[in-house]
C-alpha cells in the first residue's frame, strides 16, 4: 500500500479541486502555493488537475499512479465514470457514457477492474437533475446498480439488480470485500458483498439513511456516514423524501462497526454535515469533512478525530470544499 490508503480521504473530500502535487522541489511547491489560503498551516505543494466542468469523488490506485472519478462538462450532461493518468493528465472514460453514473472506485489491490455504480441498464438517457425548489435534496435513481468493469479489456458485469437504488461502493484494501448501500430493504443500508457480487449481507436496519462506508486498512472496521430520524416530524420527512427517490442529507454523523456489522458506535454528535469519513492508516483515527464551524453550513474544513469519538482536531482549514457536489459517494 503506497499513497492510495489516506491520499485517497484527502482526495475525496478536495473533490478534484486541488491536490497534493507528485512533482518534487522548491520550484514546485512555490509554483503551487498560490492555492493555499494564508492561514493555511498543514497544506503544501498543492497542484491543480481539472479546469473545466465538475469532477468529483476522486480515488488513488494502489501505486498513486491513476485516479478514477466521476465527472461532467456542461450542465445538461450526466456524470460518467474516468481515469487520469496523474503524471501525464491523460484522462480516459471507463463507463458506457449512458445514463449517469457514481460512486467510482478501483478493485484494490491489483487495480486492474473498477467498481461504479449507473443507470443505463434501466435508461440510457441522462434522467432529469434533482428539483431544488423544496431544498437542497440528493436523487436517489432506482435504476442505479453497481457494475464490475474490467480495465484492460472493458468487459462490463452488472453485480446488483435490485428494483432500488444500489450505489456507493467502496473496496476493501485486501480485495474482500466490497461495501455499498442498497435500498434493497425499503430502505437505505449498508450491505456488503463478494468481487462477484454473491453473498451479499445487510450490516444496518435502524430506519434512516446509512451510506458512504468504508473499510479500514485490514477489513477489520467499517466508517460511514449516518442520519437517523428521530421525531415523528423527522421520520415522517425522511419517509416523505424517500417515497420520491430522495434524501436531504443534512445532520449526517460519524458512526464505526465492525466488518460484520457488530459493535455499532457512533463517534460525532455535532448536529453538522459531516462527509467522507475515513480510518488513518494507523486506524486509531477518522478523518472527515465538515461545516461544524461555519454558521451559514457552506464551508467544509478537514477534520480528525479519534476513533472513541474524543478529541477532535481542525485538520485543514480550507474554505473551498463545498460538498454540494457530494452526490452520494
Amino acid at each position: 500500500m503506497k499513497l492510495s490508503f489516506l491520499y485517497t480521504t484527502l482526495i475525496f473530500i478536495f473533490s478534484l479541486v486541488t491536490f497534493f502535487s507528485i512533482n518534487h522541489g522548491p520550484a514546485r511547491q512555490k509554483q503551487h502555493n498560490y492555492l493555499i489560503q494564508e492561514k493555511e498551516i498543514r497544506l503544501s505543494n498543492l497542484r491543480q488537475l481539472t479546469f473545466s466542468g465538475e469532477n468529483a469523488e476522486a480515488y488513488f490506485s494502489n501505486d498513486g499512479e491513476r485516479l478514477i472519478f466521476q465527472g461532467h462538462d456542461g450542465d445538461s450532461l450526466c456524470d460518467q465514470i474516468y481515469i487520469m493518468n496523474i503524471k501525464t493528465g491523460s484522462i480516459n472514460m471507463v463507463s458506457t457514457g449512458e445514463g449517469v453514473t457514481t460512486c467510482s472506485y478501483f478493485v484494490y489491490p491489483d487495480c486492474k477492474k473498477a467498481i461504479y455504480a449507473s443507470t443505463h441498464m434501466g435508461n440510457k438517457k441522462c434522467p432529469e437533475k434533482p428539483d431544488y425548489s423544496r431544498g437542497y435534496v440528493w436523487k436517489l435513481y432506482p435504476d442505479y446498480d453497481i457494475f464490475l468493469t474490467d480495465l484492460q479489456t472493458g468487459l462490463l458485469e452488472r453485480l446488483t439488480s435490485s428494483p432500488g437504488y444500489d450505489a456507493e461502493a467502496t473496496v476493501a484494501f485486501n480485495g474482500s470485500k466490497i461495501i455499498y448501500t442498497s435500498m434493497v430493504s425499503g430502505d437505505l443500508d449498508i450491505w456488503t458483498m463478494d468481487l462477484d457480487g454473491k453473498n451479499k449481507v445487510q450490516l444496518t436496519d435502524e430506519l434512516g439513511y446509512d451510506g458512504g462506508a468504508f473499510f479500514n486498512k485490514d477489513a477489520s472496521k467499517i466508517v460511514w456516514r449516518v442520519y437517523h430520524p428521530k421525531s415523528v416530524k423527522e421520520v415522517q420527512q425522511y419517509k416523505n423524501l424517500l417515497a420520491q427517490n430522495s434524501i436531504r442529507p443534512m445532520a449526517l454523523q460519524i458512526w464505526t462497526m465492525d466488518s460484520d456489522g457488530s459493535n455499532k458506535k457512533q463517534i460525532t454528535n455535532n448536529g453538522s454535515a459531516n462527509f467522507g469519513p475515513y480510518f488513518f492508516p494507523s486506524g486509531d483515527k477518522i478523518i472527515f469533512s465538515s461545516n461544524l464551524h461555519d454558521p451559514k453550513g457552506r464551508d467544509f474544513d478537514l477534520y480528525s478525530i479519534n476513533i472513541d469519538g474524543w478529541t477532535l482536531d481542525v485538520s485543514v482549514n480550507f474554505h473551498r470544499s463545498d460538498h454540494s457536489r457530494d452526490a452520494l459517494s
